[in-house]
């Protein structure tokens, strides 16, 4: 049976195909620690699983839920909008929840792209952009985000482009995988250059609450939600990545339109899950401060481990990875990734699969107790570093 021709340019993705890898070596013993992969390892609040475990008790909660999502849930979001952003939402008409973010990338795309149409994809950049893209038959045009130029885009540089069939430009500070911070002066050229070409940008913001002492929305800038839609997540901000919850913010106009492709492909999520979600975005301050004191701790290990690799890197960085460029001696971060992963049994992420400008980088995540950063650490040194001491 042969595959639909949208597929003839989606690749596996990278992660699926290396962990298979690694676990074949886990099969023969190396025992590989794994701290390639971004699922946070921490729980959710206790009140969350409480909520759950309640509401989900009850027998008349486990039937179909409308497709907008559970004005609880809605109205948390909203909540938590105005909380965190100072970004006023209407919970009724510009809020749709969904079940991860991931998915919102998928309903946008089949939503406003079809042949013909060309989209701007940040490079370095989250492969899922790129991949949804191509499964529409639009155009992925890729815009370089350099170290230099602070990981924005060269505004100058796009202005020579011929831009009169881009629809969507993608978009996502903190940007991943390189770390770098929003800024609000940053957004309000996102939003001028949109509004002046008439393109729809899709902002993906899942990681405004790790190791980030000021959240940020695009939607905080004047006129943003006439030319932005924004998507975000509980995954990393409150430790839900498996309970897939996640938002779309938009005016009423796109919420209706992007819910004409999303009704047809799911239904609502089970009730218990959006009231637990709606409860997690009560937690306060106290709450992320508690889960980035952790991740401090492990992000000072990572330090120590990109030293042994002879990697440079920005203290600066927010969210959940370490970016780190490496060293000269390695034609890309792919062979410094697969040394260490046969030397030292440590899987890395080279940074290449996020577009060629990753290239000579390699992202760690922060996702793993402090054994394994410490056992990651003597590996390194005993397997990989001792081995460059003796050669």
């Amino acid at each position: 049976m042969a595959t639909a021709k949208r597929l003839e340019n989606i690749k596996e993705y990278y992660f699926s195909k290396k962990l298979r890898e690694v676990d074949e070596l886990n099969k023969q013993g190396k025992d590989i620690i794994n701290l390639g992969i971004g699922s946070p390892d921490l729980p959710p609040h206790p009140d969350v699983i409480k909520t759950l475990q309640e509401e989900s008790a009850k027998p008349n909660v486990h039937g179909y839920q409308s497709y907008k999502g559970s004005p609880v849930f809605r109205n948390a979001i909203a909540d938590w909008y105005k909380k965190w952003y100072n970004v006023s939402l209407d919970a009724n008409k510009e809020i749709l929840p969904l079940m991860g973010s991931k998915e919102g990338i998928m309903h946008i795309c089949m939503t406003y792209l079809q042949e013909g149409d060309k989209v701007l994809v940040p490079n370095p950049g989250y492969p899922t952009y790129a991949s949804n893209v191509s499964l529409t038959g639009a155009e992925m045009l890729p815009y370089s985000l350099k170290e230099e130029n602070n990981y924005e885009p060269d505004f100058d540089e796009l202005e020579q482009q011929d831009l009169s069939k881009v629809k969507l430009l993608f978009a996502n500070y903190p940007q991943m995988p390189t770390g770098q911070e929003a800024t609000i002066e940053l957004f309000e050229k996102l939003v001028a250059f949109a509004r002046k070409h008439h393109i729809l940008i899709i902002h993906d913001n899942p990681y405004s609450f790790i190791l980030n002492e000021n959240p940020k929305s695009i939607l905080s800038v004047e006129g943003a939600l006439d030319v932005a839609i924004e998507l975000n997540s509980l995954s990393k901000s409150h430790n839900m990545a498996g309970w897939r919850l996640g938002m779309l913010l938009a005016k009423e106009e796109r919420i209706n339109e992007i819910l004409r492709f999303k009704s047809n492909m799911d239904s609502g999520m089970f009730l218990p899950l959006q009231l637990a979600a709606a409860k997690a975005l009560t937690l306060g301050k106290d709450w992320h401060d508690s889960v980035n004191k952790v991740y401090k701790a492990r992000r000072a290990k990572v330090y120590e481990l990109l030293d042994l690799l002879e990697c440079t890197y920005r203290k600066e960085q927010v969210g959940l990875f370490m970016w780190a460029k490496i060293p000269a001696k390695y034609k890309d971060g792919y062979e410094l990734a697969d040394d260490i992963l046969y030397k030292a049994n440590v899987f890395i992420t080279p940074g290449g699969i996020f577009g060629s400008e990753g290239n000579n980088y390699i992202r760690i995540s922060l996702c793993g107790n402090m054994e394994r950063f410490e056992e990651a650490i003597r590996r390194v040194n005993r397997d990989f570093a001792g081995l460059k001491r003796f050669a």
